[in-house]
């Protein structure tokens, strides 16, 4: 996190009072989110409420030892993040300090109070190369040269929206290829604006776009229940609720691997380090399904855990959504995991009870549903102001105490968000994976991501999903009679049924996470399955109506091949599917 490097900073307020990570300063000269230093360790903090002489601080430190009396220093900037080249392959604490740099710094993986570094490393030199010449003119945002950050990702380098005005354009004044730092020019403009890779942003307000576009393109993400059954669209929000253990985390570190953006931002808000510890070491090991490189090479971490201060938890989520900005500005699809918005939210409550503010429902701020709001408007498909097209997508998971969806976080991400993947604990406990529950889940991009998947699956392929979501609708209801009456009292049409959703849940709706070839199923493949599993319902309904018994039909030799579809490599997919529907057609109309 860093503020204007123009600013003079000023000893100008003493300490008040202190309540755990708020601090109350008077005669502090401040402007709402301002960046402060409190005591005499100068811990970081941020302006949150002003009343006349009294200004109240949230510090993102912790304050314990810290006493009135002491110092504030003011600095005149809003919170920002240092935006460049090398976020990618970094991990950051919840206000963008490198934690590399500050364990490097004290020498300890514990993190000393007062420490602070820049988000990105001032003194480390990139090879630029401009995509411009003297004399072209250029608006705001517009790109003016490249610079390989990671081997998967090139990161442009644009003229930064303050450097003229909505509209304007100016002339390349100078432009130098060649390696510089992030703080050296590396174009000028005849207006007098320069140009460096390094751009600051408040982090509490959106950059600047053109037009938000309706999303037409779904942000694949490799799990069969969600890409056939609740799609999110690339610049979708999607809530990932949940109760203890049922698979928030790993979902979500599934779709940080497998989903089909160009770059992942990672947020551990508030979670267990045990779970960021798990990611840390993983994402560098692990290969790129794209490209083949490591997957940090396109991947930001930011790992605010439950044992670090509750306000950088505030602030974390923040920094986040801004760097995805920045490379949404590039023209690329960045996917966003916050695990989990939950923290975030009990971070807000805690500040608010400690600025004694009138608690809304089960304590939470009353400005909790305008701060959910103000953080998922800005994902979406965005026409960016250089001309290019970009998206964010946020997928936050949601930790409702006890598993209670009725909760007030849960309820007001549902208000906000257009996808909902309920996670089960029940499923969990019987181990299926991912344990998210098909009758309570649901996606408002289908309608309008279905030309897609027609266009570029298969022709059939909504009337294939209306298909598995009606028998599964009748699976819930006859599941409540079997509990009843016990499955040999229903009619055989509805055990053939029955046996048909069951295929669709184990063959289909589960996946191993754990598995080279099953962890990712393509939507090509994730439709053969379905496709396969109602081959053998037409066929065996057929069969049926011909008067063969419900027992001798769902004991064929070809059936229990349908569960390993999903474990078959994709290029031998079809053929395997194409055979295994030939045996199931071939030895059901042996039966009559």
């Amino acid at each position: 996190m860093s503020q204007a490097t123009d600013t003079t900073v000023r000893e100008d307020g003493v300490i008040e009072s202190v309540s755990g990570p708020v601090v109350q300063a008077r005669d502090l000269d401040a402007k709402m989110n301002d960046v402060v230093y409190v005591g005499d360790e100068g811990l970081m903090g941020e302006v949150i409420e002003i009343e006349g002489n009294i200004t109240t601080i949230q510090v993102y430190e912790e304050t314990s030892g810290v006493a009135p009396g002491e110092p504030v220093e003011g600095t005149g900037a809003p919170l920002s993040v240092d935006l460049g080249p090398g976020m990618l392959d970094s991990i950051y604490d919840g206000v963008q300090r490198p934690l590399d740099v500050l364990e490097e710094k004290m020498g300890s993986a514990f993190l000393d109070r007062g420490v602070d570094a820049p988000g990105i490393d001032l003194e480390r030199t990139w090879e630029f190369e401009p995509t411009v010449e003297a004399g072209d003119e250029v608006g705001r945002g517009d790109v003016v040269g490249i610079v390989d950050e990671t081997a998967s990702i090139e990161h442009k380098v644009m003229v930064p929206p303050g450097a003229l005005e909505e509209g304007e354009t100016a002339e390349i004044e100078r432009v130098e290829s060649g390696n510089f730092d992030v703080t050296e020019t590396v174009a000028e403009l005849d207006n007098g604006a320069e140009v460096t890779m390094r751009q600051e942003w408040p982090v509490r307000e959106a950059r600047p776009t053109v037009d938000k576009q309706t999303p037409t393109e779904p942000l694949t993400s490799g799990q069969r229940i969600l890409d056939g059954l609740f799609p999110l669209a690339k610049g979708g929000t999607a809530a990932i609720p949940g109760p203890f253990g049922s698979g928030k985390t790993v979902t979500q570190q599934s779709l940080a691997k497998f989903a089909d953006a160009d770059i992942v931002v990672y947020i551990g808000c508030g979670e267990r380090g045990n779970e960021m510890t798990e990611v840390i070491d993983d994402f560098p090991d692990l290969p790129d399904p794209q490209t083949g490189n490591p997957l940090m090479d396109r991947t930001c971490l930011i790992a605010n855990t439950s044992n670090m201060p509750v306000a950088a938890r505030e602030s974390c989520v923040y920094t986040g959504i801004t760097i995805a900005e920045f490379y949404r500005d590039m023209g690329y699809d960045v996917a966003l995991m916050a695990d989990s918005t939950s923290r975030w939210a009990e971070a807000m409550r805690e500040i608010s009870s400690r600025l004694e503010e009138m608690p809304g429902e089960e304590g939470y701020p009353a400005y909790l549903a305008a701060r959910l709001s103000e953080f998922y408007e800005r994902a979406g498909y965005f026409e960016n102001i250089n001309g290019t097209e970009g998206s964010i997508s946020v997928i936050g998971a949601v930790s409702p105490p006890g598993g209670d969806f009725s909760e007030p976080v849960t309820q007001n991400t549902l208000r906000i968000v257009k996808t909902f993947w309920a996670l089960d604990s029940d499923l969990a406990d019987r181990r299926h994976f991912p344990a998210i529950n098909w009758n309570d889940s649901y996606s408002l991009y289908r309608d309008q991501l279905d030309p897609y998947f027609t266009e570029h699956v298969a022709d059939d392929w909504t009337d294939q999903r209306q298909w598995a979501v009606d028998t599964l609708d009748e699976d819930d209801e006859l599941q409540e009679i079997v509990q009843l009456v016990g499955k040999d009292s229903l009619p055989e049409d509805q055990q053939l049924t029955l046996e048909v959703a069951r295929y669709i849940k184990e063959a289909w709706l589960q996946q191993n996470a754990l598995h080279d070839v099953d962890r990712y199923c393509p939507p090509e493949k994730t439709y053969r399955l379905l496709g396969a599993i109602k081959t053998f319902n037409d066929e065996a309904f057929d069969a049926l109506d011909a008067g063969v018994p419900v027992d001798e039909i769902t004991d064929i030799e070809a059936l229990p091949r349908l569960n390993r579809i999903g474990t078959t490599p994709d290029d031998e997919a079809d053929e395997f599917v194409d055979e295994l529907e030939a045996d199931i057609t071939e030895q059901l109309r042996a039966l009559y």
